[in-house]
């Protein structure tokens, strides 16, 4: 691999003016199209790689995933769909560099966010390696559950709730106290 010559992305950064003024379908398309530009890049390097299957089904607070077991690349939509430039510039090549990674000899051996990560992330596709998004999760997935201990209010997502009220006892990092429900949100009482 050789190293760019500039430290901005090799696959160029999309006009934000264009992405904020497309709707779902051609959302869709571009992010499709973003994909198949990494994978291009990717296959310069190692020809033999596979196409991956392509998902908007990811929830929750992570933006991507490779998921090797279905052959493709899961994508959060809800995070696309508010985050659509920072998305195909940060979290496109990340996923695929992990694709491109799992599928080198040794690739499976590998530490997800190890050396070879981030050598492809550097100079494949001229990123710095950041192994978290900095978006708000707040839509994604919400934690309308408040509980509290002696020190700080915790949030809970539905999943954590049920299974507080089966049983499942949690406790504070921070004081060690364990965690007591208080309420759920307004809008998730509503519902």
């Amino acid at each position: 691999m050789t190293t760019p010559s500039s430290s901005a992305p090799v696959l160029p950064t999309p006009a934000l003016e264009e992405l904020e003024s497309l709707n779902a379908t051609a959302l869709k398309a571009r992010l499709h199209r973003r994909v198949e530009d990494a994978f291009q890049l990717c296959r310069e390097v190692h020809p033999a790689l596979p196409r991956p299957t392509v998902w908007l089904d990811l929830r929750g607070k992570s933006a991507g995933q490779a998921h090797f077991g279905r052959g493709g690349l899961r994508f959060n939509a809800q995070l696309y769909a508010e985050n659509r430039q920072a998305f195909l510039v940060e979290v496109v090549p990340h996923e695929m560099a992990h694709w491109l990674v799992w599928h080198l000899d040794e690739g499976p051996r590998l530490r997800p966010h190890g050396h070879e990560w981030k050598t492809v992330m550097r100079q494949l596709f001229g990123l710095a390696p950041s192994t978290t998004h900095r978006f708000d999760v707040t839509r994604a997935s919400p934690a309308p559950y408040r509980y509290a201990c002696g020190c700080q209010e915790h949030f809970f997502s539905l999943r954590r709730h049920r299974r507080a009220t089966q049983g499942q006892a949690y406790r504070c990092r921070q004081c060690g106290e364990t965690l007591v429900y208080q309420s759920a949100q307004a809008s998730e009482k509503t519902q």
